[in-house]
């Protein structure tokens, strides 16, 4: 049987599995405040700094190995297993973080993701970074990878929830499932399109019978096909009280255009 996280640490580590990259302090104190409530925020804030292996001073864990790294101020992500064993052998390390992985700032920000910047993940990400900067605490992120059921993104706002199903747009040539890798494309993307198009529809639709409080929002890059199928659909979905939202290659997300 799992034995049960009874300290703040074995309480942090389970929290940090389950954020979705980059986080902020205080989204790690709304995980305890749902999973311990009661946490002591200061105790919180203070494990937080004392976990990441970038900080000047640590001392009160310094029998503890570090697992996060501090990219700005009152950011963080999951340490690289490279910038633990520097941190293990004393290796100095980037106050900000990002240098030792080859990963900047504004690249963690949007989730790191690489390819083409329409995919699922990296459509997912940029409405991520959306619903930060517009106040939003994010409480639930998919695997786009492995395909994991359930609610592409959940976030609160005070009183306030919202249900985010993603999509991303098809590209011609192999897949972007690491799974399908080498496999080649058989379906037009713009047909393949109309049927992503369709599944998001679905499944906000269920998230309104579901949970009817919440805002049910569509996701999706801003190409043409969709936009027009959204044409096609809008008197419905307004009716449902389904929004759409595009989001440009630039991470502009545009609620309700």
């Amino acid at each position: 049987m799992e034995r049960t996280a009874t300290t703040t640490w074995e309480r942090l580590v389970e929290c940090v599995r389950t954020l979705p990259e980059p986080f902020t302090a205080a989204e790690v104190i709304s995980w305890f405040d749902r999973h311990y409530p009661g946490s002591n925020p200061r105790t919180i804030r203070a494990h937080v700094r004392g976990a990441c292996s970038n900080v000047g001073n640590r001392e009160q864990f310094t029998p503890k190995t570090p697992f996060l790294t501090k990219i700005a101020h009152g950011t963080f992500r999951r340490a690289t297993q490279r910038e633990i064993t520097d941190y293990l052998a004393g290796a100095p390390t980037p106050a900000g973080g990002a240098a030792s992985s080859g990963t900047s700032v504004a690249a963690a920000r949007a989730g790191g993701q690489q390819g083409d910047w329409h995919t699922e993940a990296n459509t997912q990400s940029l409405v991520v970074r959306h619903l930060r900067a517009s106040g939003w605490t994010i409480t639930r992120t998919a695997n786009t990878a492995t395909k994991e059921p359930g609610v592409d993104v959940v976030a609160e706002r005070g009183p306030e929830r919202i249900g985010i199903e993603v999509k991303g747009y098809p590209t011609r040539g192999t897949y972007a499932d690491p799974r399908r890798a080498g496999e080649t494309k058989k379906t037009n993307p713009a047909t393949q399109a109309r049927h992503w198009y369709s599944q998001a529809v679905l499944a906000a639709m269920r998230l309104r019978t579901h949970e009817p409080d919440w805002h049910s929002v569509i996701a999706l890059p801003d190409f043409p096909t969709y936009r027009r199928l959204w044409a096609d659909t809008r008197t419905s979905l307004d009716a449902a009280r389904i929004r759409m939202w595009f989001v440009s290659e630039d991470g502009a997300v545009k609620e309700n255009p």
